[in-house]
């Protein structure tokens, strides 16, 4: 039962001396949760009070299936922006229709998480490598920030999901900059900056959100233009189908298989991150998906867009001293009574303050160190990363993010039809061989022996490559050459066009009255080189454990010892 129920592994050892810390950061979070979720809201096209929704049934299911023991889960500004974007290419019409999509897009990414997570498929993560996902967030933040300038300059910025058609969208509307709501957002970003830099105990958000209420009350700022959060509908979100059809599933699995991907790699890459801070072990990558998939599912029935996890709350959580998803439980209370009792102190709340909030918090998203170290390091993933980027800025969120991962897969397909492929020579007073290129003046290289090493697995896709190199470096020894060996200590897998590649390639070898040897071939390797038949035609006493017993063997047949036979030859086929 622990496996789908984490809490129960945790619960009855709780302790009363967790609680104090679990309140705090329950409390502190909860703070920030409030005003963020509202904002985050607007991001994603909806009503600020659906980001209220969205704090409630998702946090109490994870509570109970997360792995996670400080991992903040709610309304976030990475996936409202692929709400909006997602939703924005289609053609909907109207505010409730707009919100019904949303909703069903909810469950449709809790359906693709927990099925991930069942069948434990948490892998697929994995094709979104740090480049991609780096260049892509930076991307995102970008768009996310000046997406916000219609909140800041109180003008009717027309939205769009491109970063060059906002700047020109902002550009056209400069001059219906309302200075009170451009007042209102700079102050609001300055304070939330210095509050921050000057104590992090200091809930900055929070007083933020307090001071513009209470500017935009006294000093009778509506009358001005300012816009505002309006009326709040007050009280807990009612249960609700989604509204099921086969249109909105065809048109929204697209975008929904990015959402329930991105939002799995933000929960796992931040739970791991608390993780090695916190030098626990606690997350299973799959019961992960099951807990994100089921907490969106049935967030949908309760009207809440996705969620996933926070880096800024789960951050503050963690800092905080949260112990365990008590804390969350205790931030979901704090919700409950704001959508209960306190939704009219909402009304006079400035959207140029959720917009400062938006834009502080999504800055920090923003990666600069990361790119400086590709291009010092790796000058190919920094080309990825930029791909990513430039794509997601300029032609789109969804479409940025593909070009990212097939970049990144045509580059490890590359990487992989094009390996090391290295010259061994022996380093003199040793029996170690290396590459000639890195030990030239320290290694010793024989007329009549090749000694050559493939750094990949050999398959379909660098089988012609390794045959013309092997062939290139046998030409140029030139006539003095009597043997070839090959070190396959970096084989770990031979497909079938391989083998039969390698067949080939060890029968003309003997006709040109090459001998031909392997050297160093792992349990697996071995196993293929014998169900495959390369072992008929290379014959047993070629193959070899070590490149110096193959060279040995080579000068002198008869100076192998017997225990050379017994590894060499074991695999799965004799046993």
């Amino acid at each position: 039962m622990q496996r789908f129920f984490p809490f129960l592994g945790w619960l009855p050892q709780y302790k009363k001396c967790y609680f104090p810390r679990d309140l705090v950061a329950g409390l502190t979070v909860g703070i920030v949760l409030i005003p963020q979720g509202m904002a985050y809201a607007m991001i994603a096209g909806l009503p600020p009070v659906y980001g209220l929704y969205a704090s409630l049934f998702p946090i109490i299911i994870y509570a109970f299936l997360g792995t996670s023991r400080q991992l903040a889960i709610g309304p976030v500004a990475m996936d409202s922006l692929l709400v909006a974007a997602g939703l924005g290419a289609l053609s909907i019409v109207g505010l409730e229709n707009y919100i019904a999509m949303a909703i069903l897009l909810s469950f449709m990414v809790g359906l693709i998480q927990l099925f991930l997570g069942l069948f434990r498929m948490g892998f697929l993560v994995n094709f979104l490598s740090k480049p991609v996902i780096s260049g892509f967030t930076s991307a995102a933040a970008l768009i996310i920030i000046f997406s916000q300038l219609k909140h800041l300059l109180g003008a009717d910025i027309e939205r769009s999901n491109r970063f060059h058609q906002l700047i020109s969208n902002a550009f056209e509307k400069i001059s219906e900059t309302n200075p009170y709501d451009f007042a209102i957002g700079i102050t609001g970003i300055i304070l939330i900056v210095v509050l921050k830099k000057w104590s992090k105990r200091i809930p900055g958000i929070l007083l933020v959100v307090v001071l513009g209420i209470l500017a935009v009350y006294y000093l009778g700022l509506e009358r001005f233009g300012v816009a505002l959060a309006g009326n709040i509908p007050k009280g807990l979100p009612s249960f609700v189908l989604p509204e099921f059809g086969w249109d909105p599933f065809r048109d929204m699995w697209p975008i929904a298989l990015t959402l329930a991907l991105i939002g799995y790699l933000e929960a796992i890459s931040i739970g791991k991150a608390i993780e090695e801070k916190n030098a626990e072990d606690t997350i299973d990558a799959n019961q992960e998906l099951v807990a994100l998939g089921t907490s969106n599912m049935i967030g949908s029935f309760f009207q809440s867009y996705p969620v996933t996890a926070s880096f800024s709350r789960s951050a503050i959580n963690n800092d905080s001293g949260a112990k365990t998803t008590i804390a969350s439980l205790l931030s979901v209370a704090m919700v409950v009574v704001t959508l209960l009792f306190l939704t009219p102190l909402f009304y006079y709340l400035p959207n140029a303050v959720l917009a400062s909030i938006i834009m502080v918090s999504v800055f920090g998203l923003i990666d600069v160190t990361y790119p400086k170290s590709l291009w010092k390091h790796r000058k190919d993933e920094f080309l990825v990363l930029m791909f990513t980027f430039l794509a997601t800025l300029f032609i789109g969120i969804k479409e940025g993010i593909l070009i990212g991962v097939l970049f990144s897969l045509l580059l490890m397909v590359y990487r992989t039809s094009n390996p090391h492929f290295a010259i061994l020579g022996r380093i003199k007073n040793s029996d170690y061989y290396k590459n000639v290129n890195r030990f030239s003046d320290e290694v010793v290289v024989r007329e009549d022996l090749l000694l050559i090493r493939f750094d990949a697995q050999l398959y379909f896709g660098n089988a012609t490559y390794f045959k013309t190199q092997l062939f290139k470096h046998i030409d140029a020894k030139g006539p003095n050459l009597k043997g070839v060996i090959l070190n396959a200590e970096a084989i770990n897998y031979v497909d079938s066009t391989a083998a039969k590649m390698l067949l080939k390639v060890i029968d003309e070898l003997h006709n040109r009255g090459l001998r031909f040897f392997i050297a160093g071939a792992i349990g697996p390797t071995r196993d293929i080189i014998f169900r495959s038949g390369i072992i008929d035609i290379l014959k047993k006493e070629h193959l070899f454990v070590k490149t110096m017993e193959a060279v040995a063997y080579f000068d002198d047949p008869s100076s192998v010892s017997n225990m050379h036979g017994k590894v060499a030859y074991q695999n799965q086929n004799l046993m």
